[in-house]
């Protein structure tokens, strides 16, 4: 399965958790930011939700592609956000949308960040 979400890719993560003190105990909650990244990355990714939920090995292969403003398109993106917390969020998003039943499936994963004539995320699922 692959499929290619055209859009200008989130740059908030799952990392950006805010903390709050609730009966003396610390709640953990998403800022407006993250939530409306996980909004947007669940509307694109509904579309493309597998019929049937994969149960075995994955390996997931994501192209993220920034706006490449003054940068050459296809040039390796080296500032932030790091993969691997735009990764989470992404898998998280695609657990909450039906695509596997947890994101442990996820056994292999290939990550890589450009900037791009052409926005989005580009997204490829093999069963291994």
């Amino acid at each position: 399965m692959e499929f290619f979400m055209s859009m200008i890719p989130p740059t908030v993560t799952a990392q950006e958790h805010k903390v709050t003190v609730r009966n003396g105990k610390p709640v953990f909650y998403n800022p407006p930011e993250v939530v409306e990244a996980k909004g947007k990355l669940k509307s694109h990714l509904i579309q493309y939700k597998p019929a049937v939920p994969f149960t075995t090995g994955i390996r997931l292969t994501v192209k993220w592609l920034f706006p490449r403003g003054k940068h050459l398109d296809g040039e390796y993106r080296i500032t932030k956000p790091d993969t691997d917390n735009l990764q989470k969020l992404l898998k998280d998003c695609m657990t909450e949308c039906g695509f596997w039943k947890d994101d442990a499936l996820v056994c292999s994963e290939i990550c890589e960040k450009f900037w791009a004539e052409h926005s989005g995320i580009y997204i490829r699922i093999m069963e291994v």
